[in-house]
């Protein structure tokens, strides 16, 4: 399975959907992210809090959901309150579109600990919901295969 995870700025909550789902399990699902304006840099914390949870970012940057056809997403799934209400390129028409509604912890306030609590409850979710989707998925392969 292929995810596209759309927040408007990819800059994120969408890039660590990206990140969690493309590490947390061996092959499936298969991840990217995207946005419809993103931002030229990804948000810092973004990066230092993937590190502190073990996920690679190499690699991570903002991109438009448009340079993302060639993907072939088989789910997107929209992170952000504003990407829920956005208009989908014409290319993701026949596409599953599923809506997280997940808090922007860069936008968290309080001091360090605060903002991290913020960073690692949102990765807490993700995590959760990526698991959910590679027991689905394999509970889907063992399905097909004992037909």
């Amino acid at each position: 399975m292929k995810l596209l995870f759309i927040c408007t700025h990819n800059r994120c909550r969408s890039i660590l959907c990206e990140a969690i789902a493309n590490q947390r399990s061996v092959d499936v699902p298969q991840a990217a992210s995207a946005g419809s304006s993103p931002v030229e840099v990804l948000h810092p914390l973004t990066l230092r809090y993937l590190s502190e949870r073990g996920y690679d970012t190499a690699g991570l940057t903002p991109k438009s959901w448009e340079t993302l056809e060639i993907f072939e997403p088989d789910r997107v799934v929209t992170v952000c309150d504003t990407a829920a209400g956005e208009s989908c390129p014409l290319w993701m028409s026949h596409i599953q579109i599923t809506h997280w509604g997940l808090t922007d912890p860069s936008r968290a306030e309080g001091d360090e600990h605060a903002v991290r609590a913020a960073f690692m409850s949102v990765i807490d979710l993700i995590e959760a919901k990526v698991d959910e989707w590679v027991l689905e998925a394999a509970g889907s392969s063992a399905s097909m295969m004992s037909c």
